[in-house]
Formats: C-alpha cells, sequence, structure tokens
C-alpha cells in the first residue's frame, strides 16, 4: 500500500512537469506564431485587411489558384485512395507491402525534390518536353504543373487513412451484397462507402490542408511568376520578400483560418471514427457472443 502510494506521489510531479512543457511547447511553437499572424493581418483595420485581399489583382489570382488547384489535387487523390486501399485492403499479392511503402515516398522525399524531378521529366528540356511541345500542353510554369505537383506531396494522405479501416471492417459485408445480387458499383456505394465514409472525409480534409499550404514543390513548377502561378503560400513569401508586411500577413490570416477550420473539421471527424471504431468492436462482441451461446448449450 505504502509503495503505491509512493509511486504515486513521484508520478503527479512527473506528471504535471510533462503537461506544462507540452502546454509551453504548444503555446510558443503553434499558439503564440498564429496569434501574432492575425495580430499583424488586422492592425491596420479591417478595411485595410480587406483591401490588400480583394483590391490587389496578384493576389486575388493567387487565392483563386490556390481555390482551384487544392480540390482538383484532392479530387485526383481521392479517387486514387479508395481504388489503391480497397486493392491493398482485399487482395494478397506478390509486391503488396513493396506497394504500400511506395505510397509513403511524398512523405519522405523532400517536396523540393519532388519539384525538380517533375521539371526533369515534364519540362521543356525533360524526358517527356519534346512530345509536350509537340504537342502544344504546357505543363511546367502553368496550372497543370502546379496541380501534378500538388497532388504528389498529398498522395499518402487519403489511401493511409482508408487501409487500415478497410482492413479492420474486411471483406464480410461486401461479399454478402454480392452474394445478395448487387452489381459491383452497388455495393460500392451502398456497403462500402458507408463504411468508409468518416475515414475517407478524414483524409479528404488532411489532403486539402496539405494541398492549401504546400511551397516547396509547387515554388519549383511554378516559377513564381505574379498573377499567373503564384497561389497564396508563395504570395505570402513574394509580399514579404517586397516588404509588403500588412499585405502579407493578411493573405497569411487566410491560410491560416483555413488551418483552423481544418483542425475544427479534423476533430470532429476523429471524435466519428472513434464512436464507429467502438461500435464495432461491440458489434463483433457480441456477434461472438451469439455463436458462443449454441456451443455451451450443447
Amino acid at each position: 500500500m505504502s509503495s503505491r502510494s509512493t509511486t504515486t506521489d513521484i508520478s503527479q510531479p512527473i506528471a504535471a512537469l510533462l503537461v506544462a512543457a507540452a502546454v509551453a511547447i504548444v503555446g510558443l511553437l503553434i499558439v503564440v506564431p498564429l496569434v501574432a499572424v492575425f495580430a499583424e493581418a488586422f492592425a491596420p483595420g479591417v478595411a485595410a485587411w480587406w483591401q490588400a485581399l480583394a483590391h490587389d489583382p496578384d493576389t486575388r489570382h493567387a487565392i483563386w489558384l490556390s481555390l482551384t488547384v487544392a480540390p482538383v489535387a484532392v479530387a485526383i487523390n481521392t479517387v486514387f485512395g479508395v481504388a489503391a486501399a480497397w486493392l491493398v485492403a482485399r487482395f494478397r499479392f506478390p509486391g503488396r507491402s513493396l506497394l504500400i511503402s511506395f505510397f509513403d515516398v511524398p512523405f519522405s522525399v523532400s517536396p523540393v525534390v519532388a519539384g525538380l524531378a517533375i521539371v526533369l521529366i515534364f519540362g521543356r528540356q525533360g524526358l517527356l518536353g519534346p512530345t509536350l511541345a509537340w504537342l502544344d500542353w504546357k505543363v511546367i510554369f502553368s496550372w497543370p504543373g502546379l496541380v501534378l505537383a500538388t497532388t504528389f506531396v498529398t498522395l499518402p494522405l487519403v489511401v493511409r487513412e482508408l487501409i487500415p479501416v478497410m482492413e479492420a471492417i474486411g471483406p464480410d459485408e461486401e461479399m454478402a451484397a454480392v452474394s445478395l445480387g448487387a452489381s459491383g458499383w452497388q455495393m460500392f456505394w451502398r456497403v462500402t462507402v458507408p463504411n468508409i465514409r468518416w475515414a475517407l472525409l478524414h483524409g479528404i480534409v488532411l489532403a486539402n490542408a496539405r494541398a492549401m499550404g504546400e511551397f516547396g514543390a509547387v515554388y519549383v513548377v511554378s516559377g513564381h511568376i505574379a498573377g499567373a502561378t503564384d497561389t497564396m503560400p508563395l504570395r505570402v513569401e513574394k509580399l514579404f520578400q517586397e516588404y509588403r508586411q500588412p499585405a502579407s500577413m493578411a493573405v497569411a490570416s487566410v491560410l491560416a483560418g483555413l488551418a483552423l477550420v481544418t483542425l475544427v473539421a479534423k476533430f470532429v471527424i476523429e471524435h466519428r471514427l472513434a464512436a464507429e471504431a467502438r461500435d464495432l468492436e461491440l458489434a463483433r462482441s457480441a456477434d461472438g457472443t451469439t455463436h458462443d451461446a449454441p456451443r455451451e448449450a450443447a
């Protein structure tokens, strides 16, 4: 009894110290910078903030470009993520583990290196450069290059959210639907999608946040052309380099606001995911109890 009491007395100060350290780090590295961004953005007043966003054509174009590039990249990764996760979770084949490892390549490769690789493939002097020139298709320093770079850096986010969920659910419900006469599309929309909807939404939210804030890869493939290929992060950097700090902070506040919205959405979705995981565990426990009861009676 005394040993347990001594352990508790020792652990409480350590726990308090760890909590204080965590709060201090989060406050210093996350809360303080966010507050500083909003304080600087609105220091000249709301009218000046709106003026910096709405009356600068290059800034307007950067906002429009971010709001068009990110959804397209997220849509591509959503389709790819669902297909790839279904393949990995439902089938066993040679090279499966290697394929899963390849999904993580964008996490381990620097975005700048990824951008350079895209330039080496799709640039005018790149591997596909002559073919693209003959077809009169421009990828680098244009909208398609931005989509390509953003798609690459956000590629793992949806598929990595779906694989563990689809493996945990298993194929039983899908097989039951097919045995009852459902077509492939009916099975997908009425069985698979409802089961993975929250994990899918979680991956989409994370991919969208990453796409909106991407800098390195987009910087390389865009050419950093104001009013043409600048996205919001690039516009923030350019305005800051031009010593237009209020305008820079105004655009940064938009990005920070989107990040906060993403954080709230992430919290809500994670809460739903945890609830569904508990429900699934309870359902499996009840199913196991049901199957065990006849055996005991026998």
